[in-house]
């Protein structure tokens, strides 16, 4: 049975400073489940993050990690995909889904990289978004995971969907949920927020059949239903 408190929450009537407590909790209790959550993507440096990343559209991590061994060992510049064959890279990531619009994406942001960075992978959100290809959610991959530097909060569909199960905010738009949720998490933890609710949705709180049972914030969680 829902408590008062749970009641409020589903009800929208929680205050700015409730939200706030109750997200630190949030914070607490998925930093003892999660600790060491990172990127479920296979890479080894900022170039192979970045080709994962934009392979991982639309696609799930454990396919672009079948994908990219033999991807990886063939491109290992970015001045090898700036010269690839668009017809043979289309073939090669064939199984992760829109291939033809990321081959363009790849293909140009090396170009980019090679033009303009000497064939090295910025490490500033300003550059990382003005390669083709590469929006704000790619770029917080690679600048947090890689680089360790905490710029925002990458939004993909797990951490959309958890979110606003969570009631950490009513937006629908990745970039307007992600300013909610820096204004809720503290910067040290945007690129570890980011990973662990991915990592929660995937274990716990599945789309179709979440665990509510088993969930380690089912307490503070105004869509639980236990």
């Amino acid at each position: 049975m829902a408590t008062k408190t749970q009641l409020r929450r589903r009800r929208g009537r929680e205050s700015p400073t409730e939200l706030r407590a109750r997200t630190k909790k949030i914070i607490a209790r998925l930093a003892r489940a999660y600790a060491d959550a990172t990127s479920a993507l296979d890479h080894r440096s900022a170039l192979e993050l970045l080709v994962a990343t934009i392979l991982s559209a639309q696609s799930t991590d454990a396919r672009v990690n079948l994908v990219t061994p033999a991807l990886f060992a063939k491109y290992q510049t970015a001045r090898a995909y700036a010269a690839a064959d668009p017809a043979v890279l289309e073939q090669e990531i064939h199984s992760t889904g829109f291939f033809r619009k990321k081959t363009k994406a790849i293909i140009g942001m090396a170009q980019a990289l090679v033009e303009r960075h000497g064939g090295e992978v910025p490490d500033t959100m300003e550059a990382l978004v003005q390669l083709p290809g590469v929006g704000r959610k790619t770029a917080n991959v690679v600048l947090g995971t890689w680089f360790h530097k905490n710029e925002g909060i990458a939004v993909d569909t797990h951490v959309h969907r958890l979110a606003t199960l969570l009631g950490l905010t009513k937006e629908r738009q990745p970039e307007k949920i992600e300013r909610d949720l820096m204004a809720l998490v503290p910067r040290a933890r945007w690129t570890w927020f980011s990973h662990t609710l991915i990592l929660h949705g995937r274990r716990v709180c599945i789309a179709r059949r979440p665990r509510c049972e088993v969930c380690v914030v089912n307490r503070l969680c105004p869509s639980s239903r236990v």
